[in-house]
């Protein structure tokens, strides 16, 4: 049977787009070391680091000010090398706005459907780090995600849509209640956890590990 990981982020974490491709490096160890194994299944979930944030956002660098004082600069001086290090060319300077999330997140929930969580994310991830767009707007959010491959009319039904807002924010408070407390949050097989972008030898360790036990039941 394949490995399971299920993977608690939020797309504005520039950690955890640094997790995501340790996480890609880790599983083609993986593969290498067990080439006739199934690719591990990775499922995405949500989670807010601002989850009283306003719908519209804030203004990036009144955000900034709030939440490190002085200290951003150096902080992303260090997120910026760790990122340089796995190829994301991140450019903080072109974000202007911090969003809410919620809608981001209904719509990489819809792309599990389809098999497109990946690409979704990853394109969220691009825009927002690297092109400095702005995901408090719903045509930006379509574009993001109609470019990864989802269908127009349903991303517009699903940003239209209360419950799927109400199911990430029902997700985000599971992540919390079972102990998540920051992200990224890797669980393997639904046994091991791994809190944080570890490295990928980390990562190749639990999914060993979770290999050789008996699998536990997913509910999908």
């Amino acid at each position: 049977m394949a490995l399971h990981i299920d993977v608690v982020s939020d797309v504005v974490c520039p950690w955890c787009y640094i997790g995501k491709r340790k996480l890609a490096r880790a599983i083609e160890l993986y593969r290498e070391s067990a080439p006739e194994a199934e690719p591990p299944q990775v499922r995405w979930h949500p989670f807010q680091l601002n989850p009283d944030m306003p719908e519209g956002g804030v203004e990036r660098g009144e955000y900034l000010q709030r939440k490190f004082g002085g200290r951003s600069t150096q902080i992303y001086a260090r997120v910026s090398a760790a990122g340089a290090a796995v190829g994301i060319p991140f450019a903080f300077d072109k974000v202007t706005r911090q969003p809410n999330t919620l809608a981001a997140h209904s719509l990489i929930a819809l792309a599990a459907g389809a098999g497109l969580q990946d690409a979704v994310l990853e394109a969220f991830f691009n825009a927002y780090f690297i092109d400095g767009r702005d995901l408090t707007s719903s045509r930006t959010l379509t574009e993001i995600a109609c470019g990864a491959g989802l269908a127009s009319a349903e991303v517009e039904a699903c940003l239209a849509s209360p419950q799927a807002r109400e199911q990430v924010q029902a997700e985000d408070e599971e992540a919390r209640r079972i102990g998540v407390d920051g992200v990224p949050f890797f669980i393997v097989n639904r046994r091991h956890a791994i809190s944080g972008a570890q490295e990928p030898q980390v990562l190749l360790e639990a999914m060993l590990k979770s290999e050789s036990e008996s699998p536990v039941a997913s509910d999908g």
